[in-house]
């Protein structure tokens, strides 16, 4: 990667990338540029076999395909806390995302915690407990199941 901004970037920094990237043209929540080759994600709520990828390319080809068969268009990232650590490559975030799922219109918000690990730039670990009885519901989900406000009623 060429010396840039992003090479002396720090937590905070990388973090609100991400946030402007899930928002984007196409959505990611880890974009490749921001990712060491040698990252660890971690989502130790989710199922057996899912909870753990060690490397770039293997969290990208997770990514891929899970964003291929399930399309989300993400609308809204709400920020709920960051909070700064005695370690400086560190921060938890806690946030809110709103999407719509492609296929059935359904449209959720999910909260998750994030874990955020920095170096050089990079994201070096990046360990994110997602409520994930939320995220099956809006996935199983019908457009009938949705409050007059658009979101699921859970």
């Amino acid at each position: 990667m060429a010396q840039s901004t992003t090479a002396t970037a720090g937590p905070l920094t990388i973090y609100r990338r991400m946030q402007e990237a899930v928002l984007g043209d196409n959505p990611t929540l880890l974009p490749a540029e921001l990712l060491a080759e040698d990252i660890v994600v971690e989502t130790p709520f989710s199922p057996p076999g899912m909870r753990r990828y060690d490397g770039r390319e293997a969290w990208l080809a997770y990514y891929r395909a899970t964003s291929a068969a399930l399309r989300v268009r993400f609308e809204r990232f709400r920020e709920l806390a960051t909070h700064q650590t005695d370690d400086p490559e560190v921060i938890v975030v806690e946030y809110e995302l709103t999407g719509t799922v492609v296929s059935t219109g359904v449209r959720s918000s999910v909260t998750c915690v994030g874990v955020l690990r920095v170096r050089d730039g990079l994201i070096r670990h990046w360990r994110e407990y997602q409520d994930v009885l939320a995220i099956s519901e809006a996935l199983n989900g019908r457009p009938e199941d949705q409050t007059d406000a658009g979101t699921r009623v859970r």
